[in-house]
């Protein structure tokens, strides 16, 4: 639930942005405002989150994630001005950051080796599919005010409704966190050991051998090395070198514009002529190839590797870009009177659809796994965080700009994030490690 809330949150202002725009007349700077200052809230969510993990506790900080998210849904619903709304905005994106830290470092806590990877592997499909069930919210909600986000539902616009809507598994979420255990390493870590074997009872079965399970987290909880900043400095540009492929990997993962589509798609294809109803309907068939490609990854990452997915990711996704660049180039007249021929219209939406399942199937979940793997021991938790920190800030730069660029040429701006994906393939070939196979106490 963690990660569909991830999901569902990030892209649900999809749906909603036309109405936004009609209802408080504002233009791209404003849209670019209420859409993009979430993930700022979000990368202030996720350096807080480990904090308020080893504090509060895993099950109350996932707790505290569940009721921002529902303050966040019903403030959105029932902003005074745009200004408000971001305001809720960032209140849900500080959410999504805690979430997206404590639901894998839980379930890593939990869950019995033997399935651990399969069960953390699930927060990436959930955040998918959180993303594909607010484009069905979304598109029911739109259809059932006849086609125009701004119409009334029981008095209420549409668009106030999807925003709303996220209160519900936001609910769901609250009350499932109070029906779950308290993971095992911090109870030890508080001293509350006896505790600890009860849970360990719990989730292993009667079977496993709790005295060892006890040791073994108490040799980690002595063994870790709470690094600091000093330990990621060194080598030529300040950084360690193993920390910039990091950074580079997070930011090339959001500079080929994929969140474009996700939180953008609505008003992009309404900027080539097609109606706000059908241009829903394109976000939920780009969200389920979304999935597909995910699934793809997760069968695929452990067998042929991270390096050969990210590589054969890169190339697709530079090509696709390309081609919706050259369809995009065809567009004539502004606003809600453009559009595009329909060769290139169709050409268009292949293109976006094919950029979609190249990037799931790749960039989507290698990077994250590559993230999980590739640095030393010592530095891992606090290298990710930077690394995490700079993909939220790549991800706001390209959300924020998106909208000026766009109206300035829509063509150019594919071309921009064709060309980080075409970057991005001697980066994979010269700067990535392949990390299959490999144990974790082998990297450095």
């Amino acid at each position: 639930m963690g990660g569909f809330l991830f999901g569902y949150d990030s892209a649900v202002i999809n749906g909603a942005v036309t109405g936004i725009q009609k209802h408080f007349h504002v233009g791209s700077g404003e849209t670019a405002f209420v859409v993009a200052i979430a993930l700022l809230g979000s990368a202030v969510g996720a350096v807080a989150a480990g904090w308020l993990a080893d504090h509060l506790g895993r099950v109350r900080t996932m707790w505290l994630a569940a009721v921002l998210f529902a303050i966040s849904g019903v403030g959105s619903m029932f902003p005074p001005s745009v200004q408000v709304l971001g305001l809720w905005r960032v209140l849900g994106g500080i959410a999504i950051g805690i979430a997206s830290v404590v639901a894998p470092t839980y379930i890593a806590e939990v869950a019995p080796t033997a399935y651990r990877g399969r069960l953390a592997s699930f927060q990436q499909m959930a955040i998918v599919l959180g993303i594909t069930f607010s484009q069905l919210v979304n598109y029911g909600l739109n259809q059932w005010a006849g086609g125009e986000s701004t119409n009334p539902l029981a008095g209420i616009q549409a668009w106030q409704w999807m925003l709303g809507a996220e209160t519900v598994p936001a609910l769901v979420y609250g009350v499932m966190t109070l029906r779950i255990p308290e993971s095992p390493r911090y109870l030890i870590a508080t001293g509350r050991e006896a505790q600890a074997r009860e849970v360990l009872r719990e989730v292993e079965g009667p079977r496993a051998d709790l005295d060892a399970r006890v040791t073994e987290i108490h040799t980690v909880l002595r063994a870790d090395h709470k690094p600091r900043l000093h330990d990621l400095l060194g080598g030529q540009f300040g950084l360690l070198p193993i920390v910039w492929v990091g950074i580079g990997a997070s930011v090339f993962q959001q500079f080929v514009g994929i969140n474009v589509i996700f939180y953008y798609s609505s008003v992009l294809w309404q900027s080539v002529g097609i109606n706000e109803s059908n241009s829903l309907l394109i976000s939920i068939s780009t969200s389920i190839v979304n999935v597909i490609g995910t699934v793809i990854a997760m069968l695929l990452v452990d067998r042929i590797g991270r390096k050969p997915l990210a590589l054969a990711g890169s190339i697709g996704m530079a090509i696709s870009l390309a081609t919706a660049a050259w369809a995009f180039s065809y567009r004539t007249g502004t606003g809600t009177s453009a559009t595009l021929p329909s060769l290139q219209g169709t050409v268009a939406l292949v293109a976006a659809h094919v950029f979609v399942l190249c990037f799931a199937f790749s960039w989507g979940v290698v990077v994250w796994v590559l993230l999980g793997e590739m640095f030393p021991n010592k530095i891992r938790a606090l290298a990710l965080s930077v690394a995490a920190s700079a993909q939220w800030l790549a991800n706001w730069a390209i959300t924020v700009t998106f909208p000026d660029l766009a109206d300035w040429n829509l063509s150019a701006t594919y071309v921009i994030y064709a060309c980080f994906a075409l970057l991005s393939i001697p980066f994979v070939v010269f700067c990535i490690k392949e990390t299959r196979g490999k144990p974790l106490e082998e990297m450095g």
